[in-house]
């Protein structure tokens, strides 16, 4: 039977990833590379790296699958995501089929854990129960963003006795969550942030984190909103993509 991993990698440093994650790749014959177009290259690239540093032997083989384009213009958000999975999930069945032997195992490389905001997970859980496929799967976790970007600004994510929401951008931009301290948001093209009733906030905001080109800002949300909107929009336009997470904390009295 075909087997597949779906191994976290963490969220940049090649360091990030867990010994039971370098065990898994080393057992690997055919990782599969989710190829997003040009301007992220550098993403297929890390992986490529990591693999090359990680993996003892030399006879696996790389599949790039290419991500199909989500139509960011049709119907409901719920809706078109759940469209742009289907779509995915026949490019992953495919490219399985076609590449994997029967006793071989593959794997897909996720940036950070695979199940913090990663749609892998899901599109392997739709090809098994379509049954056209005989395929077993395991998930190796990883270190997500949220951990790295705590790690790099040497904080917590809650004091003591606090609770912590992760989120959305487009889920924040409904209000403050109640009876929430900290918020972690992820996925937020809209720089929700600057939205927020901010005196009583600070923001510990991180991108590419792990890697040569990570950046970190930190302090009042109303004294450094404005720095965040404007290195996040540099760094967008020089990369062609950015992944960033933040850390929103109301203030103590």
């Amino acid at each position: 039977m075909r087997r597949l991993l779906i191994i976290g990698i963490g969220a940049g440093d090649p360091d990030y990833i867990t010994i039971q994650a370098v065990k898994a790749l080393n057992a690997v014959d055919v990782f599969f590379m989710v190829e997003k177009g040009e301007q992220k290259a550098s993403m297929v690239d890390l992986r490529r790296d990591l693999i090359e540093r990680h993996v003892e032997h030399r006879a696996y083989r790389v599949v790039e699958i290419r991500d199909p384009e989500r139509d960011r213009t049709a119907g409901p958000y719920g809706a078109a995501v759940e469209a742009w999975r289907h779509q995915r999930a026949d490019a992953y069945e495919a490219a399985i089929r076609d590449h994997l032997g029967a006793d071989e195992c593959g794997a897909i490389l996720v940036w950070g854990d695979p199940s913090l905001y990663d749609s892998t997970l899901g599109i392997v859980e739709e090809i098994v129960a379509r049954g056209a496929l005989a395929l077993e799967y395991a998930v190796v976790p990883g270190i997500s963003s949220v951990q790295a970007l705590a790690a790099r600004h040497r904080t917590n994510l809650n004091r003591i006795g606090e609770s912590i929401q992760i989120t959305t951008g487009r889920r924040l931009a409904q209000g403050w969550p109640p009876d929430v301290d900290n918020v972690v948001v992820m996925l937020d093209a809209q720089n929700t942030y600057q939205h927020m009733e901010a005196d009583d906030l600070d923001i510990f905001w991180g991108a590419y984190i792990g890697t040569p080109d990570e950046l970190l800002i930190a302090g009042r949300l109303t004294e450094v909103a404005v720095e965040i909107e404007r290195v996040r929009a540099e760094a967008r336009a020089r990369h062609g993509w950015i992944m960033d997470t933040y850390l929103l904390r109301r203030r103590l009295p």
